[in-house]
């Protein structure tokens, strides 16, 4: 039996990662190491309020969900719990890389870290937006993609739910043509998130792009230790450059969970470990069985699934 570990994206304003500090000197000594790499104290990584300026908080905010991820990768290990087969949305896509050895905690933290330089958005620019969408199985889903709407662009797709009724799509770009869609679409569904001012892995993001490319450029990647699948397109990132390709596309190329786990099944992967909390428990179908891993007392349910299926434990150290 394989097991696959899987990194959600977005990035929440809530706390995250305060059990598991509180829990284990693992988790502290990581958010010590961050907190020295980013300029950031523990407790605005951890829990406290975020900057109001959006980039800025997009960057604390990214730190926040990667930290949290990798914390509980970490506990995992020291269980004697590692993965065979690691891949991620979007930022869970590069703490993913991060843990497959392709690019140093210290590396992927101060990248981060550095996104808060990007200029924010010009005066009089159209207020950007994210929504979800709720599209039947089985039929076109081009009228809930937005297809052929101005300022409407499909950011992701998540695949079906766990009832196998609806397939659950992300939307990204500017709120009113957004707003407008859900107004033509039946009642429920698509929902424009609230708070969410960034078009995410939509060309409206081109400009961050453009300001983080030279950085990610300058960044030093190495070929994957362990097999890492890319969220952007149905394979496994083998090369130093494919990793630092799917850097850089990111933020403008739409994210696919389907990709994911379709190929980390082709991996033989048998049990997925889903790190952090920006997946939802229970929402979505995946082709085999999942344990969602966010607080301490999720650890001995993780444990004891991947004893129930055979799969061998080693005690032994995180990759650092």
């Amino acid at each position: 039996m394989t097991l696959g570990y899987l990194f959600g994206g977005g990035v929440g304003n809530e706390p995250r990662g305060v059990d598991l500090y509180r829990t284990y000197a693992v988790v502290r000594n990581l958010y010590e190491q961050v907190a020295q790499w980013t300029g950031h104290t523990v407790g605005q990584i951890l829990e406290e309020n975020l900057p109001e300026a959006p980039e800025a908080r997009q960057s604390v905010g990214t730190i926040r969900e990667a930290a949290h991820a990798i914390a509980v990768h970490d506990v995992l290990a020291e269980h004697g719990l590692r993965p065979a087969a690691l891949g991620g949305l979007s930022l869970g896509g590069m703490s993913a890389a991060c843990l497959a050895g392709a690019v140093s905690r210290q590396a992927l933290f101060e990248m981060l870290a550095h996104a808060r330089n990007t200029p924010e958005q010009p005066a009089g620019t159209p207020e950007q937006g994210l929504a979800l969408a709720f599209a039947p199985i089985g039929g076109d889903t081009g009228r809930y993609r937005g297809d052929g709407r101005p300022g409407v662009y499909l950011a992701g797709q998540f695949g079906p739910t766990a009832d196998g009724a609806t397939r659950i799509l992300m939307l990204s770009g500017e709120r009113e043509a957004l707003e407008k869609l859900g107004a033509d679409l039946p009642q429920g569904a698509l929902v424009v998130l609230p708070g969410r001012t960034m078009a995410i892995h939509s060309p409206l993001r081109g400009p961050f792009r453009t300001f983080m490319a030279p950085y990610i450029d300058a960044m030093t990647f190495t070929a994957p230790g362990l097999p890492l699948i890319s969220c952007l397109d149905r394979k496994v990132l083998v090369t130093a450059e494919d990793v630092r390709d799917t850097f850089h596309r990111n933020p403008t190329a739409p994210i696919n969970l389907v990709h994911i786990h379709e190929a980390m099944k082709d991996e033989g992967v048998r049990l997925g470990l889903v790190m952090g909390g920006s997946i939802p428990d229970g929402v979505l179908r995946f082709p085999f069985p999942v344990v969602h891993v966010d607080r301490p007392e999720h650890i001995e349910q993780a444990m004891t699934t991947a004893f129930e299926l055979g799969i061998e434990t080693s005690a032994g150290r995180a990759r650092r």
